[in-house]
């Protein structure tokens, strides 16, 4: 098994002043106010208890914000963890599932990790999915929606298709930036029973440092997340990171606010990443997938490095000549800018 395994490789993470980090899709603002004394009042209880290995409260928040029950709601060490249970609750090594071939890396991490066949489906040319493609799927789907790292939405028509589609299996719709696009999956999980929605504390919430992720779907889903959870570990999430991430919730307000400013910035320097020449696919996500006909993708990744600033660059063939750029501040957009113009003259 161990042979069989690559492991998924994570963004940078170069922790020194002065770096202008733009490769990992972290959220630029701090989380809520209401976050950081949550925790201080939790440390001050006691660490020396274990944590609710069913974090009921956090559930019943995250159910009451999205109209459903607690049942329909479970709660992971981040969205990797969810989405790795997921794997080992609804897909099997003898069928094949299914997914896009320029999609979030960690897929096929899983797959072969837990000896899951699959198939990488193609996308259009112009980096959009074909719904027809994951119909009567032998073994499941999942899709990340909106698309890492190509920042597309698929509309919520063509997600209704593909579960249409798939009535006898699990089709998993990993949300992770979807507080930054239109309309959830989550919409639709009342009238499909295969349908597991993933989401995440760690973008738009700014609480990557937290680690919590959570699913929502059919009570009966739900249960099998638990059964796989309860058989590795009970307490996957500490004390600190559910009184954080509680607070989160709970601030409405701010998470909007911090939320329409990405949106807002986003919009601006896709404008005027345009008026110097670049190819920005549509984006719905806190980043932007961008190419240059005068400088390949790799020689900015470069030059924006020697200047401090962190990008993303994939060597898939596929998108190798696109740069994958976090949304940050108003003030760090207009330093990307400037050294932008500077590399491309």
């Amino acid at each position: 098994m161990v042979k069989r395994t690559q492991p998924y490789v994570p963004g940078e993470q170069i922790n020194e002043e002065h770096i202008l980090k733009l490769n990992t899709n972290e959220n630029p603002y701090p989380p809520s106010p209401m976050v950081a004394k949550a925790i201080i009042q939790e440390m001050d209880k006691g660490l020396h208890y274990y944590p609710t290995p069913t974090v009921e409260k956090l559930r019943q928040t995250i159910a009451k914000q999205n109209g459903l029950t607690e049942n329909q709601v479970f709660i992971g060490n981040g969205s990797d963890e969810v989405l790795a249970f997921s794997f080992m609750a609804f897909f099997k090594p003898s069928k094949r599932i299914q997914f896009p071939t320029v999609t979030y890396s960690f897929y096929p991490v899983y797959a072969k990790l837990f000896d899951i066949p699959y198939i990488e489906v193609p996308l259009n040319e112009d980096f959009t999915i074909q719904p027809e493609a994951f119909f009567n799927s032998e073994g499941g789907v999942i899709l990340a929606n909106p698309n890492a790292p190509t920042s597309i939405y698929a509309e919520i028509e063509h997600i209704e298709l593909i579960l249409q589609n798939n009535s006898e299996n699990v089709v998993i719709i990993d949300e992770a930036y979807i507080d930054f696009a239109t309309t959830s999956a989550m919409t639709l999980i009342e009238a499909y029973p295969n349908l597991v929605v993933v989401q995440t504390t760690s973008k738009s919430r700014s609480l990557a440092g937290l680690r919590v992720g959570y699913a929502m779907g059919n009570p009966s889903l739900i249960e099998a997340l638990f059964r796989i959870k309860d058989s590795f570990n009970s307490y996957t999430i500490d004390r600190l990171a559910i009184a954080g991430a509680l607070a989160a919730f709970e601030d409405e307000n701010y998470f909007k606010e911090t939320t329409s400013k990405i949106i807002t910035t986003r919009e601006v320097l896709v404008e005027k990443l345009k008026r110097i020449g670049f190819d920005i696919l549509p984006s719905q996500t806190n980043f932007v997938f961008i190419t240059h006909e005068k400088v390949t993708a790799v020689e900015l990744y470069q030059e924006l490095k020697k200047e401090r600033i962190l990008t993303r660059h994939f060597r898939d063939p596929v998108i190798q000549n696109h740069l994958r750029v976090t949304i940050g501040t108003d003030e760090q957009m207009h330093k990307l800018m400037d050294t932008i113009k500077q590399i491309i003259g």
